[in-house]
């Protein structure tokens, strides 16, 4: 079961309370190049994303916060390390939320600068820990990524500021389930949780899967971000098919399809990519189906009784079947056409 944690609204979307889990990501252009930032958050958008971070190194990217904004409607959050002072600037700016690392920002005095500021401007914080920030051996890391978080939680609340959202990341997933499970117990913050450096976009993908499942399985997080060394987009689209497996968010379609094996005498894998475009092409992404796409009469329709639509294939036509019922033969050649307009249908 999913611990309730407190609900803590970021713009027009709120994390925790008991509510949908947010899929959010980080942009990777440069934040003072609006227009490719811009760009860029649109696509997020457009993928489902909920939530995006932006990164805010210098005073030019803080200008560029106001301009960003003015041109999305998904809520923004500054990422923020060493200097407290573009947390205070990128607040005033306008954001919808800051991201802030105690191990970097600096002395408590200046913490509590960006708190009074944000209590002021009624913007929630992240007190968001990684374990790259610390020179010590992940074992030891873990203790001291806890004992800090417990010393900032307790100056926060000192100040009767509530609005915060906790992480505590590595790059390991038994380290950073761990660190997690002794903050669920603790606190009753909302957590945003993923695995950090997790890699390029396969390695990366599964590490994050593996982590993140394990956490939301045990009813741990309200928040997540996958972080891949890949674009914004796919950190967003593998995220929502984490969320999917578990039967905690539908994301459009689902497809079904069998690995191929030497029973199989079509190109199956040119076959899914034109399904996957044409999809894509048609607007028809965000249907909520299972839809098989079989390479044999092994795998489909019977294996595939499941799907809402799908076709199994022999070597020059197949079947189309719909709930696992027959509905037509079809042409190689012609079965993608042929299922697509079946699913406009459905």
């Amino acid at each position: 079961m999913r611990k309730k944690t407190i609900a803590v609204k970021v713009g027009n979307v709120v994390i925790g309370g008991g509510g949908p889990i947010v899929v959010q990501t980080m942009t990777k252009t440069s934040t003072a190049d609006v227009e490719k930032t811009v760009e860029q958050i649109k696509e997020v958008e457009k993928a489902g994303g909920k939530l995006i971070r932006v990164a805010v190194p210098d005073k030019d990217s803080v200008l560029a916060l106001k301009k960003i904004k003015q041109q999305v409607k998904i809520p923004i959050v500054a990422d923020i390390h060493f200097d407290y002072k573009l947390a205070i600037e990128a607040i005033k700016s306008g954001v919808d939320k800051i991201r802030i690392n105690p191990a970097n920002i600096g002395s408590k005095e200046k913490i509590c600068e960006i708190i009074k500021v944000a209590k002021e401007y009624d913007v929630p914080i992240r007190i968001g820990l990684n374990a790259g920030a610390y020179k010590k051996r992940l074992k030891d890391v873990k203790h001291l990524m806890l004992r800090q978080l417990d010393e900032n939680v307790e100056l926060f609340e000192k100040y009767k500021f509530n609005k915060l959202v906790i992480s505590a990341k590595t790059a390991d997933v038994f380290s950073t389930v761990e660190i997690y499970h002794a903050i669920s117990e603790k606190y009753d913050y909302p957590l945003h949780i993923g695995i950090t450096e997790a890699g390029p976009l396969l390695w990366g993908s599964i590490k994050s899967a593996v982590g993140i499942s394990i956490l939301l399985w045990q009813g741990i997080g309200d928040t997540i971000r996958v972080s891949l060394s890949s674009l914004p987009v796919d950190e967003v689209k593998v995220g929502y098919y984490i969320l999917q497996c578990l039967n905690l968010a539908k994301y459009g379609i689902e497809i079904i399809s069998c690995p191929t094996c030497g029973r199989c005498k079509i190109d199956l894998l040119k076959i899914i990519s034109e399904f996957e475009n044409e999809i894509e092409k048609e607007s028809l992404v965000w249907k909520n189906l299972k839809v098989a796409i079989m390479g044999c009469e092994v795998n489909g329709p019977g294996e595939a009784s499941s799907a809402d639509i799908g076709v199994a294939m022999g070597k020059s036509s197949g079947v189309l079947f719909i709930k696992g019922r027959i509905i037509k033969k079809v042409s190689v050649d012609n079965c993608v056409k042929e299922l697509i307009e079946q699913i406009k249908k459905l």
